[in-house]
């Protein structure tokens, strides 16, 4: 499917949404050398912040609201996940709620070459 003009101004407002929640910014510490997902504390406001971000773009693409090969030349969410998923993990697992992120995993899982 080839994105839309409609696919590109809901892009913008995503990306809108993630500047001001922070999630661009956290992404720095996902990436930092230091960041551990196996240990980080699980109330890590900047891991927090980049899981509801990418768990918010996993659930437009899921519901069709926009295009999933737009989503994926925009962001390496492969990538992303491979960082943050053992957290997320460790969130469901601590909050007895299977479903936590699961729209961001989904997306991850199928991104081209993943």
């Amino acid at each position: 499917m080839t994105a839309t003009r409609e696919d590109g101004q809901m892009l913008l407002g995503l990306l809108s949404f993630g500047v001001s929640l922070g999630a661009m910014e956290a992404a720095r510490t996902v990436f930092d050398d230091s960041f551990d997902p196996e240990t980080a504390s699980l109330d890590n406001d900047d891991v927090g912040k980049v899981l509801m971000f990418n768990e918010t773009l996993g659930t437009f693409v899921k519901q069709g609201l926009v295009d999933a090969s737009l989503v994926y030349d925009m962001w390496w969410v492969e990538g992303i996940w491979k960082r943050v998923g053992p957290y997320a993990r460790r969130l469901r697992e601590s909050a007895g709620e299977p479903r936590l992120y699961e729209n961001f995993e989904l997306l991850a899982a199928n991104a081209p070459g993943a």
